[in-house]
């Protein structure tokens, strides 16, 4: 074998080489630290929430929501708001302060691996149907909350969530108590408080 296409032979056997030796120190940390299954919590913690969310997912106040099916990545973002401070919530606060980023994305595949709960909230009234359809197709709210208002990704589900607290939330938005969306307080105050009555009423009897 010429000298010159040995040497080419034997630099490719140590780029190789060099290229495993790296590929390897890349994922070894990815096969130390597994992510967990989803739906996984240990009983311990669920307890924390189950506390006021209930164990069947329906809470023990109608201004607490629903979380039983709630969506994965909305869970995950209000933790961390309520984490950091960008969500004020006073019984909130001390549950969340200790936690780290896998907690609340353990938190938040667990609750969203369960089933929605039906609270068995009456329907609104037709006329209320009828002008809650005329304000959400003016405002895009199905362009968020999906068809159906089941939400997706970071969006929540808001059809069947409890009335007090869909009211309750959306007043905050309304006045800035709740300040982690802008664009939420924005599109809140161009409607009248009757209007987010009507919202309320409609969205948590669907």
């Amino acid at each position: 074998m010429p000298r010159s296409r040995g040497r080419v032979i034997l630099l490719a056997i140590l780029l190789i080489a060099a290229a495993s030796a790296v590929g390897g120190a890349e994922t070894a940390p990815e096969k130390m630290t597994p992510s967990p299954a989803k739906g996984e919590l240990p009983p311990e913690k669920a307890a924390i929430c189950v506390n006021c969310h209930g164990a069947e997912g329906t809470p023990i106040d109608k201004l607490i929501p629903n979380i039983y099916g709630q969506n994965e990545g909305y869970i995950y973002i209000e933790l961390r708001d309520m984490k950091k401070g960008a969500r004020k919530n006073d019984m909130m606060a001390p549950v969340v302060e200790d936690m780290s980023r896998e907690d609340m994305l353990a938190f938040a595949s667990y609750f969203s691996s369960k089933r929605w709960t039906n609270l068995q909230q009456p329907r609104a009234a037709s006329e209320e149907n009828k002008h809650f359809a005329a304000m959400a197709a003016s405002a895009g709210c199905p362009g968020c909350h999906q068809a159906g208002y089941v939400g997706a990704g970071t969006q929540p589900h808001v059809a069947g969530q409890s009335e007090d607290y869909l009211l309750k939330t959306m007043m905050d938005f309304r006045s800035g108590a709740r300040a982690n969306s802008s664009w939420m307080k924005d599109l809140l105050n161009t409607y009248s408080e009757a209007d987010i009555h009507t919202m309320a009423r409609v969205l948590s009897g669907m």
